[in-house]
Protein backbone atom coordinates (compact mmCIF):
# COMPACT_ATOMS: atom_id res chain seq x y z
CA UNK A 1 0.00 0.00 0.00
CA UNK A 2 1.29 3.57 -1.11
CA UNK A 3 0.32 6.02 1.67
CA UNK A 4 0.90 10.04 1.11
CA UNK A 5 1.13 11.72 4.29
CA UNK A 6 0.63 15.48 4.31
CA UNK A 7 -0.78 18.20 6.93
CA UNK A 8 -1.87 21.93 7.48
CA UNK A 9 0.45 22.72 10.50
CA UNK A 10 3.65 22.17 8.36
CA UNK A 11 6.53 19.76 7.52
CA UNK A 12 8.15 20.73 11.20
CA UNK A 13 5.08 20.06 13.51
CA UNK A 14 5.34 16.91 15.00
CA UNK A 15 2.27 15.70 14.58
CA UNK A 16 2.96 14.33 11.33
CA UNK A 17 6.47 12.42 12.03
CA UNK A 18 3.92 10.51 14.81
CA UNK A 19 1.95 9.91 11.53
CA UNK A 20 4.06 8.95 9.25
CA UNK A 21 6.00 7.00 11.86
CA UNK A 22 2.38 4.74 12.49
CA UNK A 23 1.55 4.70 8.89
CA UNK A 24 4.96 2.77 8.20
CA UNK A 25 2.97 0.06 9.72
CA UNK A 26 0.77 -0.15 6.99
CA UNK A 27 2.98 -0.01 3.70
CA UNK A 28 5.10 2.67 1.95
CA UNK A 29 5.17 5.87 2.90
CA UNK A 30 5.72 9.45 1.28
CA UNK A 31 5.94 12.48 3.60
CA UNK A 32 4.45 15.96 1.60
CA UNK A 33 3.60 18.98 3.03
CA UNK A 34 3.32 22.83 3.66
CA UNK A 35 6.94 24.86 3.72
CA UNK A 36 5.27 26.82 6.49
CA UNK A 37 2.12 26.33 8.96
CA UNK A 38 -1.01 26.35 6.86
CA UNK A 39 -4.22 26.28 9.37
CA UNK A 40 -7.57 27.41 8.73
CA UNK A 41 -6.53 27.80 5.02
CA UNK A 42 -9.67 25.37 3.91
CA UNK A 43 -10.00 23.85 0.30
CA UNK A 44 -7.53 26.62 -0.99
CA UNK A 45 -5.86 25.62 -4.07
CA UNK A 46 -2.60 27.98 -5.63
CA UNK A 47 -3.37 28.97 -9.16
CA UNK A 48 -1.96 32.48 -9.99
CA UNK A 49 1.88 31.30 -9.03
CA UNK A 50 4.06 28.16 -9.36
CA UNK A 51 4.61 25.62 -6.95
CA UNK A 52 7.48 24.02 -6.06
CA UNK A 53 9.06 21.71 -3.68
CA UNK A 54 12.26 20.49 -1.69
CA UNK A 55 13.38 18.11 0.52
CA UNK A 56 12.32 18.25 4.37
CA UNK A 57 14.62 19.97 6.33
CA UNK A 58 13.96 17.45 9.06
CA UNK A 59 14.38 14.27 8.91
CA UNK A 60 11.76 11.42 8.76
CA UNK A 61 13.61 8.02 9.11
CA UNK A 62 13.33 5.78 5.99
CA UNK A 63 10.87 8.40 4.26
CA UNK A 64 11.20 10.94 1.64
CA UNK A 65 10.21 13.92 2.39
CA UNK A 66 9.23 17.35 0.80
CA UNK A 67 8.14 20.82 1.20
CA UNK A 68 6.22 22.47 -0.62
CA UNK A 69 4.89 25.95 -0.81
CA UNK A 70 1.46 25.98 -1.22
CA UNK A 71 -1.40 24.71 0.92
CA UNK A 72 -2.44 21.39 2.09
CA UNK A 73 -4.67 20.74 -0.87
CA UNK A 74 -1.56 21.97 -3.16
CA UNK A 75 0.71 18.75 -0.82
CA UNK A 76 -1.89 16.74 -2.42
CA UNK A 77 -1.97 17.35 -5.83
CA UNK A 78 1.86 17.51 -5.57
CA UNK A 79 2.59 14.49 -3.77
CA UNK A 80 -0.07 12.47 -5.88
CA UNK A 81 1.82 14.21 -9.24
CA UNK A 82 5.26 13.04 -8.00
CA UNK A 83 4.74 9.48 -6.74
CA UNK A 84 2.39 7.27 -8.88
CA UNK A 85 -0.63 4.70 -7.69
CA UNK A 86 -1.07 6.46 -4.07
CA UNK A 87 -3.33 4.22 -2.44
CA UNK A 88 -4.63 6.77 0.68
CA UNK A 89 -3.82 9.87 1.94
CA UNK A 90 -3.34 10.38 5.68
CA UNK A 91 -3.43 14.33 6.54
CA UNK A 92 -2.35 15.14 9.95
CA UNK A 93 -2.10 14.45 13.08
CA UNK A 94 -2.96 18.13 13.77
CA UNK A 95 -2.53 20.39 16.26
CA UNK A 96 -5.89 21.23 17.56
CA UNK A 97 -9.42 19.14 17.16
CA UNK A 98 -11.33 19.24 13.84
CA UNK A 99 -15.01 18.77 15.05
CA UNK A 100 -18.40 19.86 14.14
CA UNK A 101 -18.83 23.52 12.04
CA UNK A 102 -14.54 23.76 11.78
CA UNK A 103 -14.90 21.25 9.11
CA UNK A 104 -15.57 23.60 6.97
CA UNK A 105 -12.46 25.64 7.32
CA UNK A 106 -9.74 22.87 8.31
CA UNK A 107 -6.55 22.62 6.11
CA UNK A 108 -6.64 19.18 7.53
CA UNK A 109 -9.55 17.87 6.05
CA UNK A 110 -9.32 20.02 2.88
CA UNK A 111 -6.02 17.93 2.38
CA UNK A 112 -8.27 14.50 2.79
CA UNK A 113 -10.95 15.98 0.91
CA UNK A 114 -8.73 16.77 -2.04
CA UNK A 115 -7.38 12.96 -2.39
CA UNK A 116 -11.02 12.19 -2.57
CA UNK A 117 -11.32 14.69 -5.53
CA UNK A 118 -8.41 12.40 -6.88
CA UNK A 119 -10.14 9.26 -6.53
CA UNK A 120 -7.86 8.28 -3.81
CA UNK A 121 -8.86 7.71 -0.02
CA UNK A 122 -8.36 10.28 2.80
CA UNK A 123 -8.35 10.22 5.95
CA UNK A 124 -8.26 13.26 8.61
CA UNK A 125 -6.76 12.75 11.86
CA UNK A 126 -6.90 15.92 14.65
CA UNK A 127 -5.95 16.13 18.23
CA UNK A 128 -6.69 18.79 21.08
CA UNK A 129 -3.81 20.86 22.28
CA UNK A 130 -3.36 22.76 25.48
CA UNK A 131 -0.26 24.01 26.82
CA UNK A 132 2.09 21.25 25.76
CA UNK A 133 2.16 19.10 22.64
CA UNK A 134 -0.14 16.02 22.88
CA UNK A 135 1.16 12.97 24.14
CA UNK A 136 1.99 10.74 20.73
CA UNK A 137 3.04 7.75 22.77
CA UNK A 138 -0.42 7.37 24.35
CA UNK A 139 -2.17 7.94 21.10
CA UNK A 140 -0.52 5.54 18.88
CA UNK A 141 -2.47 2.44 19.73
CA UNK A 142 -5.72 4.26 18.85
CA UNK A 143 -3.79 5.91 15.86
CA UNK A 144 -2.93 2.04 14.73
CA UNK A 145 -6.17 0.53 15.67
CA UNK A 146 -7.96 3.06 13.66
CA UNK A 147 -6.05 2.94 10.53
CA UNK A 148 -6.43 -0.63 10.62
CA UNK A 149 -9.75 -0.17 10.92
CA UNK A 150 -10.12 2.17 7.79
CA UNK A 151 -7.68 1.00 5.60
CA UNK A 152 -8.85 -2.75 6.15
CA UNK A 153 -11.67 -1.00 3.11
CA UNK A 154 -10.54 -0.35 -0.32
CA UNK A 155 -13.24 1.26 -1.40
CA UNK A 156 -13.43 5.59 -2.05
CA UNK A 157 -13.95 7.06 1.07
CA UNK A 158 -13.82 9.88 3.01
CA UNK A 159 -12.90 10.21 7.47
CA UNK A 160 -12.80 12.37 9.24
CA UNK A 161 -10.86 11.11 12.82
CA UNK A 162 -10.39 13.15 16.13
CA UNK A 163 -8.46 11.74 18.82
CA UNK A 164 -8.95 13.22 22.65
CA UNK A 165 -6.01 12.87 24.61
CA UNK A 166 -6.47 10.26 26.96
CA UNK A 167 -8.99 8.16 24.60
CA UNK A 168 -10.96 5.19 26.14
CA UNK A 169 -12.42 3.35 23.00
CA UNK A 170 -13.37 4.18 19.16
CA UNK A 171 -16.86 5.29 18.11
CA UNK A 172 -18.63 6.14 14.62
CA UNK A 173 -19.86 9.76 14.99
CA UNK A 174 -21.77 12.12 12.96
CA UNK A 175 -20.79 15.86 12.79
CA UNK A 176 -21.98 17.78 15.12
CA UNK A 177 -24.14 20.55 13.65
CA UNK A 178 -24.40 23.48 16.14
CA UNK A 179 -24.52 27.43 15.69
CA UNK A 180 -21.20 28.93 16.76
CA UNK A 181 -20.35 32.30 18.32
CA UNK A 182 -18.08 34.33 15.52
CA UNK A 183 -16.72 37.19 17.12
CA UNK A 184 -13.96 39.50 16.56
CA UNK A 185 -11.22 39.80 20.17
CA UNK A 186 -9.04 43.04 19.39
CA UNK A 187 -5.54 43.71 20.70
CA UNK A 188 -2.62 45.25 20.67
CA UNK A 189 1.18 44.27 19.26
CA UNK A 190 3.98 45.60 20.94
CA UNK A 191 4.46 48.34 18.83
CA UNK A 192 0.86 50.15 20.06
CA UNK A 193 -1.13 49.23 16.90
CA UNK A 194 -4.68 47.83 17.00
CA UNK A 195 -4.79 44.12 15.63
CA UNK A 196 -7.76 41.75 16.13
CA UNK A 197 -8.30 37.84 16.34
CA UNK A 198 -11.27 36.09 14.91
CA UNK A 199 -12.47 33.33 17.35
CA UNK A 200 -15.02 30.92 17.81
CA UNK A 201 -17.01 29.22 20.79
CA UNK A 202 -20.02 26.83 20.33
CA UNK A 203 -23.43 28.08 21.58
CA UNK A 204 -25.08 25.07 22.24
CA UNK A 205 -23.87 21.54 23.99
CA UNK A 206 -23.15 18.84 21.25
CA UNK A 207 -26.16 16.27 20.64
CA UNK A 208 -25.14 12.33 22.18
CA UNK A 209 -23.57 10.42 19.24
CA UNK A 210 -21.49 13.36 17.48
CA UNK A 211 -17.99 14.06 17.23
CA UNK A 212 -17.59 16.98 19.73
CA UNK A 213 -19.93 14.89 22.03
CA UNK A 214 -17.39 11.75 21.47
CA UNK A 215 -13.95 13.40 22.16
CA UNK A 216 -15.35 15.08 25.47
CA UNK A 217 -16.54 11.72 26.79
CA UNK A 218 -12.69 10.44 26.04
CA UNK A 219 -13.79 8.89 22.85
CA UNK A 220 -12.20 8.79 19.58
CA UNK A 221 -14.75 9.86 17.04
CA UNK A 222 -14.56 8.52 13.33
CA UNK A 223 -17.08 10.60 10.86
CA UNK A 224 -17.44 8.77 7.69
CA UNK A 225 -18.43 12.41 5.42
CA UNK A 226 -19.00 13.24 1.80
CA UNK A 227 -18.37 15.31 -1.12
CA UNK A 228 -21.84 16.01 -1.97
CA UNK A 229 -23.22 18.86 0.05
CA UNK A 230 -26.95 18.59 -1.79
CA UNK A 231 -30.05 19.18 0.99
CA UNK A 232 -31.91 16.33 -0.29
CA UNK A 233 -34.64 16.97 1.61
CA UNK A 234 -34.92 20.88 0.28
CA UNK A 235 -34.29 19.75 -3.32
CA UNK A 236 -37.31 17.04 -3.04
CA UNK A 237 -39.14 19.68 -1.31
CA UNK A 238 -38.62 21.97 -4.61
CA UNK A 239 -39.07 19.65 -7.02
CA UNK A 240 -42.40 18.63 -5.77
CA UNK A 241 -43.83 22.25 -5.97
Amino acid sequence: MRILVTNDDGIYSPGIAALAKIAKKFGEVRVVAPDVEQSSMGHAVTHSRPLGYKKSPIEFPDIEAHRVNGTPADCVAMGTHLWSDVDVVLSGINMGPNLGNSMWHSGTLAAAKQAVLFGIKGIALSTPVGSTEPDFDILEPFVERTLERLLRDTELALYNVNFPPNPKDIVWTRQSVRLYDGKIVPGTDPMGRKHYWFTVTPLEPADEGTDRWAVENDLVSITPLRLDLTDEAALSEKLSV
